[in-house]
Parts: structure tokens; sequence; C-alpha cells
């Protein structure tokens, strides 16, 4: 069986802020190279300025649908687009109750995380059952023999099944997300989806071969080459590592580069190709610090032919297909870091609540007390932000591009904050196994487990640093279309010139909308009650933050691209805003859908709201008062070896 590969992406940034490739990954030079047979090309000769070239390709260039986060970074709050709250369509709810009343019993009864943390590997019995639930098909229209789930009855699916095993959940989501199916999806011919889809449903397992050993945050340096023989076939020869479900698929997506020839425009392409063509060795399985259950691979391709009818989409739209996908398919890591806070917060609540210490239960004490706070508010704002991009997804009138990456930014971030509380509040219990509490016969509660397994959100799909740069350059997409000309060195004079008309005029329109707006009226928003303020604050900071980022435009206008730092606070500012955002109205949604709980919906979110003015306030601080220029200046002479006698008198463990 075969499930998506989900590559274990890379915290190395991409100088320019552009799209990422799907799987980032870890840079490690631990492949064999490719065999001299491959014809491929060398990556040394790519330049930065080819690599922004091929991320700049990939891109969605056109906005046909509103999107509020792209209003939200131009100072604009269109609460119009959020509000009221989209409404899942009844028979899609109907329909996904059943599966995950039937999913939830299969992962009670069924998956033993104890079992898959301690063979590191899903039994498959566990795979067999799954397919018989229809779980491998979620995402695979009925026609095609899937359940034809809908976004958010995805996620939830994931959510409850990362709650007994993480393996199992990023299993799925790979399999389904970035793998085969959702790429068919989108892009896949009527013969493709017949030929293919119905093996997904039934079962079989589907895997995504982006990442190869030098090419991590940079497409542009992808070497796997896909050489078109007579008849029009392909033949692919290449290394590809960090495949998730790779050593068990029977599908794969491989990303491979085209050469330009006659009748060929070339360009990174997207193949399905049968794990079982001649000329596939997966040559190892990796293992990694947390998610010990995912089947990920060293894939090799020696020759490999692969037919013409596998193309997905058309000859250099391989990127393109892989982040358009993403819109969606991002959607399912976060629901895996809502399902792991949900879990911190029932932990961190009974255990601060029995144990007992100077004389009180632990959760009193103040310092666990800001925890449990902490843990409890950001539960809240992470479930709030995905429902909203799911039921967006659903509802299909907004672009959710700049959504769907806030909330898997803000979602893998902030759980990974979560799970070190939690293994704080717990103390020696939370770094203990569950093994080793078991045997001590205490109650087995996984904490260091889950802290592990958290671990990997912060870098695939994207890492953080990546995301911070994708995010922002969605969010200057609006100048660098009236004024990107200026600033490009290639641009002629008289592109320049049309491009300072362009933004003379865009700029007398826009800049005078930043100075006032309903967030300074002191009754402003009033229909959202207590919670009114903290949308007035959203509406004031949205346009300081757009007003921000056009003084860091005109300061250092190219150079912009250079400054992640002060980007990557821009991006955090915009994520927290959208969360505010997200919390007041879901507050205010639950209100009318569960009207016995309204009072405590409002508290955690004010109290959410609260914690995020505060990070805002610091951020925006930090954009002009920080110490970046002297951190990098200190950082180059690390690089140069500058301090190297304070890393003497150690004992080296990798023997090097």
């Amino acid at each position: 069986m075969t499930t998506t590969d989900r590559t274990v992406p890379s915290s190395e940034p991409v100088s320019p802020p552009v799209q990422e490739p799907i799987d980032v990954p870890v840079d490690g030079d631990s492949v064999p190279p490719v065999p001299s047979a491959a014809p491929v090309s060398s990556p040394t000769a790519v330049t930065e300025r080819d690599a922004r070239k091929v991320a700049e390709a990939a891109r969605e260039t056109e906005w046909h649908k509103p999107s509020f986060g792209k209003e939200l970074f131009l100072g604009r709050l269109r609460l119009d687009l959020i509000d009221p709250w989209p409404q899942p369509d009844p028979a899609y709810e109907a329909k996904g109750q059943v599966f995950l009343e039937k999913l939830a019993e299969f992962c009670r009864t069924s998956i033993d995380n104890a079992v898959i943390e301690r063979d590191a590997h899903i039994p498959d019995e566990v795979i067999t059952g799954l397919a018989g639930l229809g779980a491998f098909g979620m995402k695979i229209d009925e026609a095609y023999g899937g359940l034809g789930l809908s976004n958010l009855d995805y996620c939830r699916a994931l959510m409850l099944v990362g709650s007994a095993n993480a393996s199992v959940s990023a299993m799925l989501s790979a399999h389904q997300s970035i793998g085969v199916p959702q790429p068919l999806k989108l892009f896949g011919t009527k013969e493709q989806k017949e030929k293919f889809l119905p093996r997904l449903a039934a079962g079989e397992i589907s895997a995504f071969l982006l990442t190869e050993p030098d090419e991590g945050s940079d497409p542009a340096r992808l070497t796997t080459s896909a050489v078109p023989d007579d008849n029009g076939d392909y033949v692919l020869n290449g290394v590809k590592l960090w495949a998730t479900n790779g050593t068990v698929a029977s599908l794969l997506v491989v990303m491979a580069r085209v050469p330009k020839s006659d009748g060929h425009r070339g360009g990174i392409t997207a193949f399905v190709v049968e794990s079982d063509t001649e000329g596939i060795t997966v040559e190892r399985r990796n293992g990694f610090l947390g998610l010990r259950g995912l089947e990920n691979s060293v894939t090799r391709f020696h020759n490999v032919r692969v037919p013409k009818q596998n193309v997905i989409g058309a000859e250099g739209q391989g990127l393109k297909i892989a982040l358009t996908t993403l819109n969606t398919g991002r959607l399912s890591l976060p629901a895996n870091c809502v399902g792991a806070a949900k879990w911190c917060l029932n932990v961190a609540r009974e255990w601060a609540s029995a144990r007992v210490q100077w004389g009180r239960p632990v959760g009193q004490h103040e310092a666990v007390a800001q925890k449990i706070a902490f843990i409890a508010a950001t539960t809240y704002g992470l479930e709030s932000m995905l429902d909203l991009c799911c039921l967006l997804a659903d509802d299909d009138r907004n672009d959710i591009r700049i959504e769907a990456a806030l909330i898997k930014l803000f979602g893998s971030e902030k759980a990974w904050l979560l799970a070190d509380e939690l293994i704080q509040i717990r103390g020696g219990r939370g770094y203990e196994t569950a093994e080793s509490l078991r045997a001590r016969g205490e109650r087995p509660l996984p904490v260091e487990q889950l802290l592990r397994d958290l671990r990997i959100n912060r870098i695939f799909e994207g890492s953080t640093e990546i995301m911070h740069l994708l995010i922002a350059r969605e969010a200057v997409d609006q100048h660098l279309a009236v004024a990107g000309d200026i600033i490009d060195p290639e641009a002629k004079l008289g592109r320049k010139a049309k491009a300072g008309a362009r933004a003379g005029a865009f700029y007398a329109r826009w800049l005078p909308t930043l100075a006032v707006g309903g967030g300074q009226v002191p009754g402003g928003y009033g229909g959202y009650g207590p919670l009114a303020k903290h949308i007035r604050f959203v509406e004031r900071s949205a346009r300081k933050l757009a007003r921000s980022t056009f003084y860091g435009m005109s300061r250092w206008q190219a150079k912009l691209e250079k400054k992640q730092t002060f980007l990557g606070r821009i991006v955090d500012i915009g994520a927290e805003l959208y969360a505010i955002a997200c919390a007041v109205v879901y507050a205010q949604t639950l209100k009318t859908d569960d009207p016995a709980n309204a009072a405590q919906y409002e508290e955690l979110a004010d109290l959410f709201c609260t914690q995020a003015r505060r990070r805002v306030d610091r951020l925006l601080h930090d954009l002009w008062f920080n110490d970046d220029a002297e951190n990098y200046d200190a950082a180059m002479r690390v690089l140069d070896g500058r301090y190297r006698a304070f890393e003497a008198d150690l004992v080296d463990p990798a023997g090097a």
C-alpha cells in the first residue's frame, strides 16, 4: 500500500520572499550521489536570481477571489469576508458525522500508540482497518470511490487520528494532502482520475517526492531529470530524499526537470509514477526524532520509464501544481496541532488539579497558572483559525492561500510552545517516557513523545523561516504589482516610468485610508459586545502594520528581501491579528450554535485576544527597535571562524 510523501523540509531561508517548495527538507549529506548514468545538471551554477525566478514562476499571480488575509496586510479589516461565519453544508455535515463516529471507535480500539512508538512501525492491520473505513479516500470524490468529505470533516478526522498516534495521522494526511489524490483532483485528466483515484480510495498509499540531497528550500537546485524518449515518454534519473510514505507507497508524485528542447517546454514537471516500475529502488527507511512510525524513504530512480499520459498538468507546471495543492493541503498540519493543543489542555488541567505541592494544587501556584492560561487561550485561538480556514475552503468563495499559510505557521509554532509548557507543568513525569511511567505503575502519558512528534511541524511543508518569506511575498504583492518595476534592476527606463505613474495613482488613493478608521471610534464594532475592543484593536493595528510595511519598502526598496527578520515580524503581526479576528467572530457564532456554553467561549476569546494583543505590541515595537544588524554581523563572524577557539575541549559524538 502507498502513502503520500511528506518530505521533511528545511529551515534554510530563501533570500527573496518567495514561495517555497512543498516539502522543504532539512539539509543533509547522508545520501549517496546520483549515479553517473543519470543525465542531470549540476546545481552549483544556480544563482540567487535563478532561484528567485523559479520560485516566482511557481506562484499564483492572480487574485480571482477576495482574501481576508490580503486585505488585512493592506490595512483593511474586511469582516464581511468572515462574518457571518461560513456554515457547513448540512448534507456534508451529516455524512461526515457518521464517518467520524466510526473512526473514533476504530481509534479507541485498534490504534495502539505504545506499540507503534515501540516498534517504529504502523501495523498492517491498522492500515487495512483504515482502508476499510474509507480513510484513504476522505478527500477523493464519491464518483471515484472516495468519501468526498468536506475540508472541515477531513481535518477533524486527522485531529482524531492524531490524538491516537501522530504517525498514523501524518501517513493519512501526506497521502491525501500532497500525494496523488489532491493534485489529480485539481489538475488531473479524466483518464488519470479514473485510473488512479479508485485505487487510492480503496487503500493504496501515495507519496510525494520533491526534496533531494542538494535541494531543500531552493527548487532551482532540483536535479532529478525526466528526459523525453523517441516515443514521447520520459526516462527519470535521480535521488529523492525524505519521501513520507515512500517505503510503502504504490503510487508516487515525482517532481523532475524536463530539459527544454524542440516540442518540449521543459521545466520542473509533476509525474504519477508506479512504485514497482523497473529502476526504482527504496534505498533506506529514514528515522527521526519523532513520528517514529513514519515510513519515510530515500528513493533512487535509474532509467525509470514513465508514460507521457502520467504527466500531471503540463511540462513546467510542477511547482505551481504543488503550491496550488497546498492552499488547502496545508490545513492538515494545523489540524494535528489543534488536536495536540486540546490534549495538552486536558492533561494540564487534570494534573495541575490533582498534584499537590507546598500545600496547594500546583495549578494554583501563579507560575503554573500562567502556563495553563496560555494553553487554554491558545487552544481556543488555534481552533477558531482552523475552523474558519476549513469553512472558507469548503465554501470556495474566498482565496485562502494567505490564511492557510498563516494557520500553518501560527499552529506549528504555538503547538510546540504548548507541548513544552506541558512538560514543564508535569515536571519529571513530562520528561519521562510513557513506557517508563507504565513500568513504575503510573499513568503512561506520552508527553515527551508529543513534543518530539510536534517538532517536525515547524520544518516540513514549509519551515517557519520559509513560511515567513512566502507570506511576506503575498503580503506585498499589491505593492510589487504597482511599483515593482521601480526597484527592478532589469527594468528599462520606460517600464520604470510607467510603474512610477501607477504607484503615484495607487498610493494617492491608498495612503490616506491608513490615517483613520473604525478602530478609533470609542463605540465602534459594538455588535461584538465585550469583545468589540479587540476588533477595534485589529482595525487600528492593521493600518499600522500596512504603514510599517510601506515604510520598510520605501526605506530599503530592493534590499527589503534581505530583511528577513523584519519581514518575519510583519507576518507574525498579521498572524496574530488574523487570529484575534477569528477568535472574536468564532465566539459570536458559538453563542448561537452552543448557547449553553456561550459564556465560556466569550471568556476564552477575551483571554486569547488579550494575550495576542500584548504579543502584537511587542512585535510592532521590535520592527524598529532591535539588534538585527548587530546579530547578523556577529553571525558572519561566527561563520568566518573568528570564535572557533571557543568551540574547543569537546568530544564530537559523531566521531568527525
